[in-house]
């Protein structure tokens, strides 16, 4: 993850313009996790050609693939973590337990 999306202290999500983004799955092992990233590229690639195509069944079946894969790798969908924390994913930080984790960190120059 680059340094401009900092990563919550429990690894449980990335930080973006203020919300936050639920990270992979750390307990997929590296080949599965691999094929699982090249599967949503490969979707969110048929995305940009159905909707450059004007064909919106197309960009419905490749809409569906990359949240498929994005619920495999544990981006979506039930949590990956087993302590019953709740999911704070697409939240604005400062609505949610990790506001002063954030508000803490230095400022970016």
């Amino acid at each position: 993850m680059p340094a401009s999306h900092p990563v919550t202290p429990d690894g449980r999500y990335f930080v973006v313009a203020g919300r936050l983004w639920r990270m992979s799955n750390p307990d997929l092992d590296p080949a599965t996790r691999q094929a699982l990233v090249d599967r949503l590229m490969r979707a969110r690639r048929q995305v940009g050609v159905a909707k450059k195509a004007g064909d919106s069944q197309a960009e419905r079946r490749a809409r569906d693939e990359v949240d498929a894969a994005k619920r495999a790798l544990g981006e979506r969908g039930p949590v990956w973590w087993t302590d019953g924390a709740p999911d704070y994913n697409r939240r604005m930080v400062a609505n949610t337990p990790y506001a002063d984790w954030l508000a803490a960190l230095p400022a970016e120059t």
